[in-house]
């Protein structure tokens, strides 16, 4: 027990999150998960969890605001997330996110 203590305190902090969900109509921006899911977010924090690096992956693939990303950086989005909401050692919540994420995925446009 003074061990795990011992090691908890040493460990370096979780990352955390911006406040979800963020809605900012001005900058056109709707936080999903974390700090990197869903459009117009490009946080300067880390990720938070796998979802969100997958959502992270998903940013620094995609072009500028307003310009429409590859297919291949959506199918990027689709696997890893998918991926994410098969993990059965994964939170059933955060499953069940990285679903809908995934599926969303399948939904962008892309070129």
């Amino acid at each position: 027990m003074a061990l795990a203590l011992a090691l908890s305190a040493v460990m370096i902090p979780t990352a955390r999150a911006q406040e979800t969900p963020y809605v900012n109509p001005e900058r056109g921006t709707f936080l999903i998960h974390g700090n990197y899911c869903g459009p117009g977010n490009r946080s300067p924090r880390p990720p938070i969890d796998a979802l969100d690096l997958a959502c992270m992956h998903h940013d620094i693939c995609s072009p500028p605001r307003g310009q429409i990303p590859t297919c291949a950086c959506n199918d990027r989005l689709h696997a890893e997330a998918e991926a994410v909401s098969e993990d059965q050692t994964q939170p059933q919540s955060l499953r069940d996110t990285a679903g809908f994420v995934a599926d969303t995925a399948l939904a962008l446009p892309c070129r």
